[in-house]
């Protein structure tokens, strides 16, 4: 199918037409080097606005699109007239647009996937939504949850439609109910945020998908910068609400190029592929138990371990994501107040497992690492990892974690934004996850901070890993009044491995290559990977009641109290509680 914008003039044969001038730097284009390069500048990469037949034609398989036509509604409920009657503004927009409302909608395949796909036009009056487009997008995700199949939204709005009056103020509950219906059916929802997206559609539908897709350089928000600077008469920056601020500020998953949006379309849609397939896959063949490995060094004293755990060239976990798993396509964001670099994760392929992955990450460098806050995550990244598990759940997904960390970052900021909150959150939600969860302990595992992502059914623990309630330095300056006593604090707390496998708290020990993770990447990664693996083949066997059981009865025996009964303590003869007290 083709399509091209609707309000584009037609080209003739010569003379202006030819031509356009950028919006952004103002440079004289040519029509048809500017269609080539899919409205994009190529002298300042400004994305210009697309019709929403156009957003079709460039998402969607060849002549994949059939449209879906809805029953017209009423056109004006309030009998709307301010300078001119609505009905007048109603017959100009689609006049104009050459559509019938905002939203076009029907079934299209991505990639050979089917989807159902609704695309805003700002040319019908500035993508508002009124009655309408309420009832486009509600039969859109109606449809979808009827088919099961995901819903791709492509948004462009300036917000409410104020001709509708509150009739279009409640399109933003009706909308909202229809997609709390596709998570809860566990249908992936994908939003594709276009310049502009305002007002009732960015509160709304538009900001509850499952995955949030920003445009380049597309400004998105729900007051419109006019209105925020006459109502607080506040100096905004530069790039305020631009996809680029978005993705800073936690609220988007990507930021994408246009050229990049169909490309990042189909790789989501393979990885949240159809759960019946990835649980009928045959099971990975018997392999050797990793804890037992023919090249396996001699145990190493603590000390020694942690001083492997810290090393700077170890394997992070963005390393590992590229070299144990198959495919992975991050995700940004705790869709609140940032995207913590201390925290990776995103969906992923391993050895055809569709997975999600969360992980700690450190970086190499002592740029990268200042970058990543040494591996140290802010709350907003525990919530990043939170919403990320709640994804995992949806959608019927295991979950990998990756942890290598010293500990939670301590400082004021994170104190105010609630770290203790976050910490605690994440570790109640994982223990009752419906999904399996794996963790893998790679490096460092600093107190509370490390057990946010170590709360699991299964935790794999790296050969030269260890995992403290605090580090060796700060015991031994609390407990022996002195930093430099470290090596004695850490045998006293046993750290390493074997420590936690001999405990049960480890469930098995994933070997290293001669002298390390970081001698021998590569190796490592396949180590990784055939543990992982294995669990995940394992849990992958159990139904959810099961699951959940096996994981509380696992938390119970740590420590050895999983079998002892509470014991009835007799009460003080003639004595109260005030007596107790006493």
């Amino acid at each position: 199918m083709t399509a091209t914008t609707p309000a584009r003039p037609a080209a003739t044969a010569a003379g202006p037409v030819d031509w356009v001038s950028c919006p952004s730097c103002g440079w004289l284009l040519y029509r048809k080097r500017l269609d080539r390069n899919l409205s994009v500048c190529p002298e300042c990469d400004h994305h210009l606005r697309l019709g929403a037949r156009a957003r079709i034609a460039l998402l969607a398989d060849d002549g994949s699109f059939t449209e879906h036509a809805c029953p017209p509604g009423p056109p004006d409920p309030l009998a709307f007239t301010d300078l001119r009657d609505y009905r007048e503004r109603l017959h100009e927009a689609a006049a104009r647009s050459g559509e019938t409302e905002a939203v076009i909608l029907g079934t299209a395949r991505i990639g050979g996937t089917p989807v159902v796909l609704a695309a805003m036009d700002f040319a019908f009056l500035g993508g508002s939504m009124g009655i309408e487009v309420g009832r486009r997008v509600t039969a859109a995700a109606d449809l979808a949850l009827q088919r099961g199949l995901p819903l791709v939204t492509i948004c462009a709005s300036g917000g409410a439609r104020m001709q509708e009056g509150v009739f279009s103020l409640f399109q933003m509950a009706r909308v909202s109910h229809a997609f709390a219906r596709l998570h809860e059916a566990g249908l992936l929802s994908v939003c594709v945020l276009t310049d502009p997206t305002y007002g009732g559609v960015s509160a709304s539908f538009a900001t509850l998908a499952a995955v949030l897709v920003g445009e380049r350089g597309a400004h998105v928000g729900f007051a419109g910068p006019r209105v925020v600077q006459e109502t607080i008469r506040a100096e905004l920056p530069s790039d305020f609400q631009t996809a680029e601020f978005l993705l800073a500020h936690g609220l988007v998953d990507r930021v994408e190029s246009r050229a990049e949006l169909r490309p990042l379309l189909v790789r989501l849609l393979q990885l949240h592929g159809c759960a019946e397939q990835a649980a009928t896959a045959p099971p990975a063949p018997e392999e050797p138990p990793a804890a037992e490995p023919d090249t396996a060094e001699p145990e190493l004293d603590a000390w020694d371990v942690v001083q492997r755990a810290r090393v700077t060239g170890r394997p992070t976990t963005l390393d590992y994501l590229h070299t144990a798993f198959d495919d992975f396509v991050e995700l940004h964001g705790d869709r609140a107040f940032a995207d913590d670099p201390a925290v990776v994760g995103g969906v992923a392929v391993l050895d055809g497992r569709r997975v999600v992955v969360i992980g700690q990450e450190k970086g190499h460098t002592v740029r990268e690492r200042v970058a990543r806050n040494f591996g140290m995550p802010h709350p907003e990244g525990y919530r990043k990892a939170l919403r990320l598990m709640a994804h995992a759940e949806t959608f019927g997904l295991p979950v990998v974690t990756l942890v290598d960390t010293p500990g939670a970052h301590p400082g004021p900021a994170a104190e105010e934004r609630g770290q203790a909150h976050a910490i605690a959150e994440i570790i109640m939600r994982s223990s009752r996850l419906r999904v399996p969860v794996v963790a893998v302990l790679t490096g460092e595992g600093g107190s509370g901070g490390a057990l946010a992502l170590c709360t699991s059914d299964r935790l794999l623990v790296l050969q030269n890993a260890y995992l403290s309630v605090i580090s060796p330095e700060g015991c031994a300056a609390i407990l022996w009044r002195t930093a430099t006593a470290a090596p004695t604090a850490a045998r006293a707390m046993r750290l390493g491995a074997a420590h936690l496998q001999a405990s049960g708290i480890a469930t098995s020990v994933v070997p290293e290559p001669p002298g390390g993770a970081d001698a021998d990447p590569a190796a490592a990664a396949d180590l990784l990977r055939a543990a992982v693996v294995r669990e995940l083949d394992e849990l992958g066997r159990l139904d959810v009641t099961a699951l959940l059981d096996s994981r509380s009865a696992r938390l119970a025996r740590i420590g050895g109290d999983g079998d002892r009964p509470l014991r009835v303590v007799a009460p003080v003869p003639g004595g109260g509680a005030g007596d107790a007290a006493r």
